[in-house]
């Protein structure tokens, strides 16, 4: 069955930097797009950044510049590298995968990444 384990967050302050992991399972993952999405308190899950399968990425504006995702298709692991953080980045991020001919999104547990001093 599909699997997606994120892992990685944690406490850090202002100006830090974190990476991400998502390992995933039970699909090929190297043709499928894939994406970062956090959730903070009281706020609805928005999409952090994206990646296509061949390699091609998009970002939110908020984290265009300190944030980069990326992917290793031979150890089926995506990974968000997050560098100057700001207390707003402050959220449980999660990654996400759609699959199948009648689309399903996949999600992970998520994974706390706080940003404070």
């Amino acid at each position: 069955q599909v699997q997606l384990v994120e892992s990685g967050g944690g406490l850090v302050q202002p100006g830090g930097s974190l990476r991400l992991s998502c390992a995933a399972s039970g699909f090929t993952f190297s043709n499928y797009d894939m994406n970062w999405y956090r959730q903070a308190p009281g706020k609805e899950r928005e999409l952090v950044a994206a990646i296509s399968s061949g390699g091609r990425t998009n970002y939110a504006d908020s984290v265009k510049g300190r944030f980069t995702i990326s992917r290793d298709n031979a150890k089926s692991t995506l990974y968000l590298q997050m560098n100057s953080l700001k207390p707003e980045d402050t959220a449980v991020y999660y990654c996400k995968v759609r699959l199948g001919v009648y689309p399903r999104d996949y999600w992970g547990q998520g994974t706390q990444v706080t940003v404070s001093s």
